[in-house]
């Protein structure tokens, strides 16, 4: 990794939609970028809250017991651990993840979504 990194630039490089990869790392803390569309998959993350930042286009972060919670760019939304949501984007977006090394992506849930953190870093 360099020492200075652009989210947006490298976001766009991202291909495959909802495959984040790891830009930074501080202190056990992990900055991820992603592009995302359409929905992903309802998951929780059991002892580790998760921050997402948009950096182009709209995201919709569906809850199962509150309201959905509609982030445009530059908002910034944390989910609290333990809370099942469901991130989705009905037109292309660009995000940055802000978590835990120890994070998983789709929590205990495994799809053919689910990346490993080796290939998120790869």
């Amino acid at each position: 990794m360099s020492d200075v990194t652009n989210l947006i630039e490298a976001a766009q490089l991202r291909e495959e939609t909802w495959s984040p990869r790891v830009v930074a790392e501080a202190n056990g803390t992990l900055v991820k970028v992603a592009r995302v569309e359409g929905e992903f998959v309802w998951h929780d993350h059991a002892n580790e809250d998760e921050v997402f930042i948009v950096l182009n286009g709209e995201l919709t972060i569906a809850y199962e017991d509150r309201d959905d919670v509609v982030l445009g760019v530059g908002d910034i939304h944390v989910v609290p651990k333990g809370v099942r949501h469901c991130p989705k984007a009905s037109e292309e977006c660009l995000i940055a993840l802000i978590e835990p090394a120890s994070t998983a992506h789709t929590g205990t849930e495994m799809t053919a979504l689910t990346k490993t953190l080796d290939e998120q870093r790869a």
